[in-house]
């Protein structure tokens, strides 16, 4: 089948993150048979059933869609291989494949994940990277296989984290980065010009799914590490605190210059409040927010909260109301 022809793919993807990889497989030579993807959930504050972007994108494209709820299900396996399609391409599906699918297509299955293999297997590889602090991430195509993100390795790509960059930023250049990647590596299939490496197993580390009690935000660590926890957690869940008794998530922030914070003030005390010095003390420098979030209000500049709520140095952050 590596004759160098097309390749004819069925798709696994649900979120925005997977659609600029659908889009590069659509204006490629290759054909996309279908698209698969999770089952309608609701979603945003109404939680109202919306479309997820891959489906939607997927119907403006004219693709048969299918959102098996088991896939196992021995009815989703037969449509599946009815498709007659040759390979199988996997972004953020969002579930584990079982081996009833992985033996459906003849060149097998491979996955676009958010890492440098085998660093940060997992449900959450960008987040949990740039929580971290790491300075350079990546994109890498790998065979499908039942253990979670362990498949040989067939290509990867670097980027790096800027020092302010959030997850939505990285995971956007990630976005790009592998669909141009994977195209490419659809195209060495295709020729048979594809060697697969294995990944080493002492190396690798797993990045699990967010979950929102890790926003609270810990003001004894150094200022380092609670930036990177806001620029990790953004866009969801969101790095959080607790001021006069209320709630405030910080949505962006910056290490300030200051070495340390004044002897006078513990851990998650406002050392300044003017203007858009917003300032707290953290176990080791200062902590600048920039964007924040008043419960129930819209996000606003550090300037206009403090221009709207009384805030003074002294005023200190707590871990619950």
């Amino acid at each position: 089948m590596v004759d160098g022809r097309p390749l004819r793919i069925v798709f696994f993807g649900t979120p925005a993150f997977s659609v600029p990889t659908l889009e590069a497989l659509l204006a490629s030579r290759h054909q996309v048979a279908a698209v698969v993807t999770q089952p309608d959930k609701p979603r945003g504050r109404g939680q109202r059933t919306s479309d997820a972007p891959v489906k939607q994108r997927a119907a403006e494209a004219g693709l048969p869609v299918l959102q098996p709820a088991k896939l196992r299900d021995p009815a989703f396996v037969t449509a599946l291989r009815d498709l007659g399609a040759d390979l199988g391409v996997v972004i953020a599906y969002g579930r584990i494949l079982p081996e009833a699918v992985l033996e459906v297509p003849p060149l097998g299955l491979i996955n676009v994940h958010a890492s440098l293999l085998p660093r940060y297997r997992g449900a959450a590889p960008v987040h949990r990277a740039v929580i971290a602090g790491e300075r350079e991430t990546g994109v890498t195509i790998m065979r499908v296989v039942p253990a979670l993100d362990a498949g040989p390795m067939l290509a990867a790509a670097r980027c790096p984290i800027g020092p302010d960059e959030t997850s939505s930023d990285v995971e956007q250049a990630l976005a790009g980065l592998g669909a141009t990647l994977l195209v490419a590596t659809v195209d060495r299939l295709a020729a048979g010009d594809v060697k697969a490496q294995p990944q080493e197993e002492s190396e690798a580390t797993y990045a699990p799914r967010l979950t929102k009690e890790e926003g609270l935000i810990d003001w004894s660590l150094p200022a380092s590490s609670v930036h990177n926890l806001v620029r990790g957690l953004h866009p969801w869940p969101h790095a959080h605190s607790f001021l006069g008794g209320r709630r405030l998530i910080v949505l962006r922030s910056s290490r300030h210059a200051a070495d340390a914070a004044p002897a006078w003030a513990p851990a998650g005390t406002i050392v300044a409040a003017r203007s858009d010095q917003f300032l707290v003390s953290t176990g080791a420098g200062l902590l600048a927010l920039r964007e924040v979030q008043a419960e129930g209000k819209r996000p606003v500049a550090a300037r206009d909260f403090l221009a709207g709520h009384r805030v003074v140095p002294g005023d200190r952050f707590t871990p619950g109301p």
